[in-house]
């Protein structure tokens, strides 16, 4: 049932994700910026307080963000609720009754007599047979518990449900929150995830990265990051590195020992870097070094995987350029989910398509990759239009399971690649193509 508030005032709110917002009382404008979307709704409310309290009577308020618009009543003495009735609750707490234990037999240590014996009987001692009896009836101490009302989390719904107003999270969280759960998944067995294009430039270091810090951040330990360019691979470059300057040709050498039962899980610290803040770890390749001095055949690559798989549940591995080099057709044989990196750019396009096709003629397992395959079209260019990445998305869906796409972010482009930098929009994208990833593992 409405609460039939005045109707003037009329307020507005807009809350963005950046901290920013626009209070509008009676078509004038009010600019707020904080430091925390928190603070900011925080700030915007207490305004409408005080207009309620100049108004001598409760306001309604319309909020809009990215979740969605509705309404708020908001009252003289600050307090805030919704426009329409809510159900009482229910009271989550089940009351679990204990039984009552009950005694059976004699007791111990009775008198004869107490027993049933004459005073002068002198029965023949006889050995006391201890008899099962059955537990007394109770109620168990594992009662099932009555579901508590799902309530929201994120955005102002969810600062108002802190607050005590009881609001349903948005279709917005809900997707979230479901794509949280499918990255934070562990899997029985490990799972080797190739982010492949045979045209440079394509976007296939940061979607390594990047993958890998969404899986790590959110189901935890145990994710790796492999550089298998032999040609000026880069990986290397864009992330954290450790107190040591180990890369793939360090690790060749001690694969034996690392696989040997003593080798203890702390061992592979020697030869990866550890991301700090992302929780993956990077193995490098040398990009110094010629591709001649730093070929790695296909029976390297295999105990490469081996300690990689022993030692990871997930591994990620930039492929590098060449399609034809050992080391990357070993790749494919080892991979558990493809996924092809490019930009909107048409050779980047065009190169990704042709290795779908082309895979589809090796074998059968190439085949089943490719129609598997994930297709990740990031927006490298500020000024490129989005509906270039979503028509190159589209134009991938026939060949692909899935084609998602990543907005820009000059956070991307040049430098360390840090998933905390990234802008929200950009994180919640990586986050949807990681669960698009995940589907297939």
């Amino acid at each position: 049932m409405a609460l039939n508030l005045p109707v003037s005032p009329h307020l507005s709110a807009r809350f963005n994700a950046d901290a920013t917002g626009e209070l509008t009382i009676d078509g004038a404008p009010e600019w707020f910026a904080e430091e925390s979307t928190q603070r900011l709704r925080e700030v915007v409310l207490s305004r409408v307080g005080e207009i309620a309290a100049s108004a001598g009577h409760p306001v309604q308020l319309m909020v809009s963000d990215e979740e969605g618009d509705w309404l708020l009543a908001v009252h003289p003495d600050g307090t805030i609720g919704d426009e329409e009735e809510l159900p009482p609750e229910v009271d989550a707490a089940p009351t679990a009754a204990a039984g009552s234990p009950s005694a059976g037999g004699p007791a111990l240590g009775a008198s004869p007599s107490a027993a049933g014996f004459a005073p002068d009987e002198s029965p023949a001692p006889a050995p006391v047979a201890l008899l099962p009896r059955s537990a007394p009836e109770r109620e168990s101490f594992l009662y099932v518990e009555k579901p508590r009302p799902d309530r929201a989390r994120r955005g102002v719904r969810g600062a108002l449900a802190r607050a005590g107003i009881p609001l349903e999270p948005s279709a917005a969280e809900l997707r979230e929150r479901a794509e949280l759960d499918a990255v934070s998944r562990h899997w029985a067995g490990p799972r080797t995830i190739a982010i492949v294009n045979g045209k440079g430039g394509a976007n296939k270091t940061p979607t390594t990265a990047l993958l890998s810090a969404v899986f790590a951040r959110s189901g935890g330990s145990g994710v790796l990051a492999w550089d298998n360019n032999e040609t000026r691979g880069t990986l290397g470059w864009r992330t954290e590195q450790d107190d040591h300057d180990a890369t793939v040709q360090s690790l060749l050498p001690a694969t034996d020992s690392l696989l040997a039962a003593e080798a203890r899980t702390a061992d592979i610290g020697h030869f990866v870097h550890h991301q700090n803040a992302d929780k993956y770890d990077v193995l490098r390749s040398n990009p110094t070094m010629l591709a001649t001095e730093q070929r790695i055949s296909s029976a390297d690559f295999d105990l490469l995987h081996t300690v990689a798989t022993k030692f990871y549940r997930l591994v990620f591995i930039d492929s590098g350029n060449d399609e034809s080099a050992e080391r990357w057709l070993r790749m494919i044989d080892h991979t558990d989910q493809l996924v092809i990196a490019t930009t909107a750019l048409g050779e980047h396009a065009e190169a990704g398509a042709l290795l779908l096709e082309a895979l589809l003629q090796r074998d059968a397992n190439s085949a089943r990759l490719a129609r598997d395959a994930v297709v990740i079209v990031s927006q490298s260019e500020r000024t490129g239009p989005a509906s270039d990445v979503r028509r190159v998305a589209a134009g991938f869906e026939p060949l692909a399971r899935r084609a998602v796409t990543i907005p820009f972010d000059p956070e991307m482009h040049g430098g360390r690649l840090s998933f905390d930098t990234l802008s929200p929009r950009t994180r919640r994208a990586w986050l949807h193509a990681a669960a698009a990833v995940a589907e297939g593992l």
